[in-house]
């Protein structure tokens, strides 16, 4: 089945307001294909900024992260309601540093998912991956087999194949080392494997699988060429224009 390409760039904790639009602006200029869905997801501080600045293109804008409430007693987070009013098209959900850092848990996951699935047409990023102990010890597998059966738990085909699922090795990120397109394809045939088993070959096959280790304009063709890789979920290389522009123009 014919799936199309989603490359979207992963800001961090990077960018002011000012920023970021002087990289829309760039962004805009850059010659590229038109054969790939675009995304930016960025800072919560700005999103409203990105909105404006890609108004009128076919690039999308995404959020790092949401609450599974629509308001309370939850300092520093941001809601639903909060990102629709904003007009937000993605939303990351289960980073690794999310999880490594603040305490993200596959059942923090699974009701993020629930919320954005059930009450909004945001479309869910998420990211399941394992460390470089786990690799090592063989438990790869495993690791990623869990959190997509508990991420996914309670939520019907017809929701769940909306979901786009990143690939993160956790040992390849921010660590300039890349799992070769043999062990990414691997690792993300196996996704897609594990997917139909929860729900059905047909719901697998429309499934959106991203690369999120380090992909680079030197790697990128390698990895997107590859059958089980349908895009990336890029880092370092989305914060500069020419660089993830590199990365759109060498789907194949």
């Amino acid at each position: 089945m014919s799936r199309t390409p989603f490359i979207a760039g992963n800001w961090k904790m990077f960018k002011t307001m000012a920023e970021t639009k002087e990289f829309a602006e760039a962004f805009k200029k850059q010659e590229r294909t038109s054969a790939v869905k675009t995304a930016f997801c960025v800072p919560f501080t700005d999103l409203m900024t990105a909105k404006e600045a890609f108004a009128g293109t076919d690039i999308g804008v995404g959020a790092q992260n949401v609450h599974f409430e629509d308001e309370g007693a939850f300092t520093g987070e941001v809601s639903l309601p909060m990102l629709k009013e904003i007009g937000v098209d993605y939303c990351v959900i289960g980073h690794s540093e999310r999880r490594q850092y603040f305490n993200e848990t596959d059942e923090t996951c699974n009701l993020k998912l629930k919320k954005l699935l059930q009450e909004s047409d945001i479309t869910p990023i998420l990211c399941v991956g394992e460390n470089l102990e786990e690799r090592e010890a063989g438990k790869a597998e495993d690791v990623v087999s869990s959190e997509i059966k508990a991420d996914f738990a309670g939520i019907p085909e017809d929701l769940a194949e909306k979901v786009v699922i990143a690939y993160e090795p956790i040992w390849a990120i921010g660590t300039g080392k890349t799992a070769g397109p043999e062990q990414a394809e691997e690792m993300c045939g196996f996704i897609r494997r594990t997917f139909a088993s929860l729900y059905s070959s047909a719901a697998a096959d429309k499934l959106i699988i991203q690369y999120g280790g380090s992909m680079k304009p030197e790697n990128a063709a390698a990895l997107l060429a590859e059958a089980d890789i349908d895009g990336g979920l890029v880092g370092g290389a989305s914060l500069q224009p020419d660089k993830f522009a590199a990365i759109l123009n060498a789907v194949k």
